[in-house]
């Protein structure tokens, strides 16, 4: 029970006590005032939410950090009682979610649809819900509450930069060379012909086999010659470092502004992510397979393959990655790297300033890999110093190096030698 409608009870319990007392004919029509006031708004607030639909939904269900996110609110009201307020409570864990609304005078059988409109800075899995419905009767007496529990959720991707040019190692020819090893994916190099096997997709039967030999027979690839490439991505939580980040309340930021580029906050975390998500689209966008590892608080370990459905994984992979791991990436090189193909880049991005780091890039290259080292600059970001004294020494082993700040666009970052 509301503050008023306790107050209109103490009014309808004195209002009584003074007609006992006094016998005055006023008291006598107050004490009906104030019973038929409480039980027709009561009855009023019980038939307020029935008959009222709601819908949400939006165009896509997967976008980028910095983008921005539009839903669809409708609200249907059935019936022919007026509603003379209701009120949309979005409760939806999206940062910065406009969703939340309150809609007057709504007559019956009429909808009601809004947009909302937000800026997506923080990547992750999001429910779009829940969604709290609350009406009551014109006093707000007797509020009533319903909720709409989420239908669909939100996947927004890490932040991706353009990369225009990003080193090949020396030595590696961009055609690499035949490896005589079967695959379950399609690649342009068919090796041969076998039975078919339930599960295989018809694009890999192979009709004239098939119609020789009166039996479904299906295609076999060898990988293709281009030399995969690894992205390494340190997860440590110790190596990680950030600077203090305050972010922007977008109530009061206009449609428009929302178009402005994004900037990420200064924290090793989100521009090791973000380099990792830059480089894969740079890697698949010229045919090359690609896989990911890391150790953050999951370990991630996809394997190499190229097209645009592998991009998919390692970015979704990446949306819900956590710097928050307890292996080092040293530790990492040396578990995954007796696993990778000879002559594959291995891309390690890191903002450890350990000599450990120098450790991983000579055991890679002792295991006849193509190391290339991003060193996100940890004393920009209010960590240790060191990292141009590594990139320095890294550089003496014959290993190109890119060198991130917080303080340089990403795409320049990855795309030149120095800044």
């Amino acid at each position: 029970m509301t503050v008023s409608s306790r107050i209109i009870a103490l009014l309808l319990g004195l209002s009584v006590l003074a007609l006992a007392i006094t016998g005055s004919l006023i008291y006598s029509r107050l004490s009906y005032l104030w019973l038929f006031l409480l039980l027709g708004n009561w009855v009023w607030a019980a038939l307020s939410l029935r008959g009222v639909e709601f819908e949400r939904g939006a165009r896509t269900l997967r976008s980028q950090v910095g983008q921005v996110f539009e839903e669809m609110f409708e609200v249907r009201v059935g019936g022919r009682l007026p509603r003379l307020w209701l009120e949309v409570r979005d409760e939806s864990t999206l940062p910065g979610t406009h969703g939340s609304r309150v809609l007057t005078l709504l007559r019956g059988n009429q909808s009601r649809s809004y947009r909302a409109v937000t800026r997506l800075t923080r990547r992750g899995v999001f429910p779009l819900g829940p969604t709290v419905l609350t009406s009551g009767d014109p006093f707000g007496l007797f509020p009533r509450s319903r909720t709409v529990p989420p239908e669909s959720s939100l996947l927004v991707y890490p932040l991706i930069a353009d990369v225009s040019n990003f080193p090949s190692p020396a030595g590696l020819l961009s055609g690499g060379e035949a490896l005589r090893r079967r695959t379950h994916q399609i690649t342009p190099n068919a090796a041969g012909v076998r039975d078919y096997a339930p599960g295989d997709s018809l694009n890999r039967i192979h009709w004239v086999s098939t119609a020789r030999r009166g039996r479904l027979m299906a295609k076999e690839f060898e990988l293709d010659p281009f030399a995969p490439v690894w992205i390494f991505l340190d997860g440590a939580r110790a190596a990680q470092a950030a600077l203090p980040h305050v972010e922007i309340d977008e109530a009061s930021v206009s449609y428009l502004s929302k178009r402005e580029k994004y900037s990420l906050p200064p924290s090793t975390e989100e521009y090791g992510i973000s380099a990792a998500a830059s480089l894969a689209r740079y890697f698949v966008q010229r045919k090359r397979a690609v896989g990911l590892a890391c150790k953050g608080d999951t370990l991630q370990i996809l394997q190499a393959e190229a097209g645009g459905r592998q991009l998919g994984k390692i970015l979704e992979a990446l949306a819900l990655l956590h710097a928050e791991g307890d292996l080092s990436l040293l530790a990492l090189v040396m578990a995954q790297a007796r696993h990778l193909p000879r002559g594959s880049t291995v891309v390690l991005i890191t903002p450890s300033v350990e000599d450990s780091v120098m450790l991983a890039m000579d055991h890679l290259q002792r295991r006849s890999l193509r190391p290339v080292a991003v060193l996100l600059d940890s004393e920009s970001f209010g960590g240790p110093a060191g990292t141009a004294a590594l990139a320095t020494s890294i550089r003496l082993l014959g290993v190109p190096v890119r060198r991130v700040a917080h303080d340089v666009p990403m795409s320049i970052a990855l795309s030149v030698t120095d800044f």
